[in-house]
């Protein structure tokens, strides 16, 4: 018996063997998908439990001289043989399901290809296996050919030996003086003529020889290739199904937010009548999806019973104020916020922002011209042109997180804790919306380098930044809001080249408070991937998890964001997450994605599963009808050619008079590259950067003469922020830079005195 295949790399499928293998089963709605040991072997596949049970019960066998096989996705595919018996089968990868459709379909063609082989061959020498055979057959010949190749290619050195020789014979034979002796040299000639006759004799039969053993296999060969032609289109027509599927499954899974109402005893349909999984009307479709997961998800989501529908709206249920906010909250504060009184801002004229910049140019990157110059230097003086980058600073990066500063306002007016968590999930993803196309590297702010977002009359939000630390480099960040909410972090940035990819991992806290509740939440950002540093197509993922805290209540909600796999079923760039209160009771369900939309949904009731197939225990929540809580907005016409940047960051980079004489608008490089003028940016992004290592290099010789000067003389300290200091937070017990007020006073009296002249 032949030796097990590895789980991690099976053997390649041959006609004629046993193939056998780990597969999962599907076994019904309690259990789904099953570990089962499969053996395909003379037409017949049969599984078993165990390896054990090979030698006494097997489970189940099909014949593949009458079955047919479907390719549903990457993993799984189904063998039926005309209703009787059906299996629905799911590999651990798109790798190994090939394998076993490539074995399963070289055994149903066998019989078939052997009896063809035959009608057409039948001085062919019979095999215990056509496929074997035949492989035997061609390697017999090739053999074969590859020894009269080497004939040829030794009759053709004798050729041009004896040829040259005769050449120089004939050449001495013409250069002779009369009446010298000619008939030693004739001889020479004669003898030499001989042997180049004989060599090409010998070349022509072998050549002879050659084109005869060719045209006896080329009829073999021809039919060989047209079956691996007939072969390649049974692929493309299984591929080009394959893609129409998992589009059509992209598109129900998207357009369903949720099972259907009418899904109440999930084990009383049938399996079999629940194979076409692309249907989207189908009601237990969803239950088959988070079974088959590669990743399986940590809990479930089902429609609740219809009498919590009709009672959401009290407190029949037993759900408190706190925690029974019903559907309806949600256009209460949309309606409360149209409704509201215009202040007396809004009714002054709004400046209207740009909605185009130049666009990018399509200027050539020549990395020897960058890299000749590096030579000797060292690494943190290499200038990076500005070809990688885009006409934005970090600072004006960080600002971005705010272009859906609606869901703060929403927040604000909610009463309840748990739904204002929902909002302030759904702004920490929204924050990332922006980065999808985003391949461009910001400008590293210089130290001292703020930038100022004033919408107070749009918006009812005051935002400054502001570079607080170059080694490491550190951002400081502080919003305001009219509606009742403070947003602040410090970004420092931290990244690691992988070979393929870059990770950049923000280190540093986000915190939100709400002045009418005293609600205080905080979070930390995930890890972005740039994937294809080297070769390829530039591309970016969001990874990682999220708890954002309320300090108050205690409440939690943990968002996982999804890494993007090839071989995941899963819609990409996806997330979820589930709102929990102080004592672990889950209260929200969020979902969605990171580029498109976030959804939430109240829950009623939650359970336990049994176990899947991967032994871990999951939660089930019923919950009533998803809503939609975020989603992105458009991107302006003609994006791509503008570096992919939203409405908002067009704006951003926008010249504005009164702001301070170190914001990010004034940067001369940064507004060279805008302008399209490249040479010209990279030049001043070199005078800039020198003149940042200067002045801190005159800070520490100023620290070095202040260590030998009296005790009580004032010794200068390290670089302090100018509109930010270092505190510990109470509640979080985070360690960050904070705003200290004094910059839109200043800004008031147009008096910068006091900044740093860094540009």
């Amino acid at each position: 018996m032949s030796s097990e295949p590895k789980p991690s790399k099976p053997p390649t499928p041959t006609p004629g063997d046993t193939y056998k293998g780990w597969l999962f089963k599907w076994t019904n709605y309690i259990k789904g998908y099953q570990r089962r040991w499969f053996v395909l072997s003379n037409g017949l596949l049969s599984y078993y439990r165990t390896q054990a049970e090979m030698g006494h019960t097997c489970r189940g066998t099909i014949n593949l001289a009458t079955a047919n096989i479907v390719v549903e996705d990457s993993c799984n595919f189904v063998i039926s043989n005309g209703g009787a018996q059906t299996y629905h089968l799911k590999a651990n990868s798109e790798v190994e399901r090939q394998r076993w459709i490539t074995a399963l379909e070289l055994a149903f063609h066998t019989g078939n290809e052997s009896d063809d082989s035959c009608e057409d061959s039948p001085s062919a020498p019979p095999t215990s296996g056509h496929g074997s055979g035949r492989t035997l057959e061609i390697q017999s010949t090739l053999r074969t050919l590859s020894s009269k190749v080497e004939d040829l290619n030794t009759c053709n050195d004798l050729i041009v030996k004896h040829g040259s020789a005769l050449q120089r014979s004939l050449s001495e034979l013409e250069g002779i003086q009369p009446g010298a002796d000619m008939g030693e040299k004739i001889r020479q000639v004669t003898e030499r003529a001989t042997l180049f006759r004989i060599t090409s004799n010998a070349m022509i039969n072998a050549c002879r020889d050659f084109l005869s053993l060719a045209q006896n296999h080329s009829k073999r060969w021809q039919k060989a290739l047209q079956l691996e032609r007939d072969q390649r289109v049974r692929l493309e027509e299984t591929l080009e199904q394959l893609a129409k599927q998992h589009n059509h499954l992209e598109r129900a899974f998207r357009g369903a937010t949720v099972l259907p109402s009418s899904y109440s005893n999930p084990t009383s349909g049938s399996k079999g009548a629940l194979s076409g999984k692309g249907d989207s009307s189908d009601e237990d479709d969803n239950i088959v999806f988070f079974d088959a997961m590669e990743d399986p998800a940590e809990f479930i989501t089902v429609p609740a019973d219809p009498k919590y529908h009709r009672r959401s709206g009290s407190n029949i249920s037993g759900f408190s104020n706190e925690t029974g906010m019903d559907d309806q909250s949600v256009n209460f504060d949309e309606l409360s916020m149209a409704s509201s009184p215009e202040s007396p801002q809004s009714m002054e004229p709004v400046r209207q922002r740009r909605t185009r910049i130049p666009d990018k140019p399509n200027y050539y990157l020549n990395l020897w011209s960058i890299m000749k110059n590096c030579i000797g230097k060292e690494l943190s003086k290499i200038p990076m042109p500005v070809n990688f980058n885009e006409p934005l600073s970090m600072l004006q990066r960080l600002s971005e997180d705010l272009e859906y500063y609606e869901l703060l306002d929403k927040a604000a007016k909610c009463q309840s804790a748990l739904e204002q968590m929902c909002y302030v999930a759904a702004f920490t993803v929204s924050s990332y919306s922006t980065t999808v196309h985003r391949t461009g590297k910001p400008f590293n702010p210089l130290l001292g380098e703020t930038f100022e977002l004033d919408r107070l009359r749009e918006c009812g939000y005051r935002s400054l930044c502001e570079q607080v630390s170059h080694h490491p480099p550190a951002a400081a960040h502080h919003a305001f809001s009219e509606k009742g909410w403070t947003l602040r972090q410090e970004i420092t940035l931290a990244s690691k080249f992988r070979g393929k990819y870059l990770s950049v991992m923000p280190l540093g806290s986000i915190h939100c408070m709400f002045a009418k509740s005293n609600n205080h939440y905080s979070w930390k950002k995930v890890t972005t991937t740039i994937h294809n540093i080297i070769v390829g197509k530039l591309w970016i993922d969001q990874s990682g998890e999220i708890d954002v805290v309320n300090h108050k209540t205690g409440d939690h909600c943990h968002l996982k964001f999804a890494p993007y796999s090839y071989f995941s079923r899963d819609v990409p760039r996806k997330v979820t997450g589930v709102v929990t209160d102080k004592d672990g009771k889950a209260h929200y369900v969020l979902s969605g994605t990171w580029d498109e939309k976030m959804e939430f949904s109240r829950i009623m009731q939650s359970s336990k599963s049994e176990n899947g197939a991967e032994g871990k225990q999951r939660t089930v929540y019923q919950t009533l009808k998803a809503k939609e809580i975020w989603r992105k907005n458009p991107l302006p016409e003609g994006a791509e050619t503008m570096y992919f940047f939203s409405s908002l960051a067009l704006t951003l980079n926008e010249p504005e008079e009164g702001v301070a004489p170190t914001d990010s608008r004034r940067r001369p490089d940064q507004r060279l590259m805008e302008d399209g003028h490249w040479d010209e940016a990279n030049a001043e992004k070199q005078r800039l950067e020198e003149k940042q290592r200067t002045a801190r290099r005159e800070r520490e010789r100023e620290v070095v003469k202040a260590a030998h000067a009296p005790e009580d003389a004032p010794h200068p300290d390290s670089y302090q922020a100018l509109w930010f200091e270092k505190i510990d937070d109470a509640k979080s017990g985070d360690t960050l830079h904070v705003y200290k007020g004094g910059y839109w006073e200043t800004k008031d009296t147009g008096v910068w005195d006091m900044c740093p002249d860094i540009f």
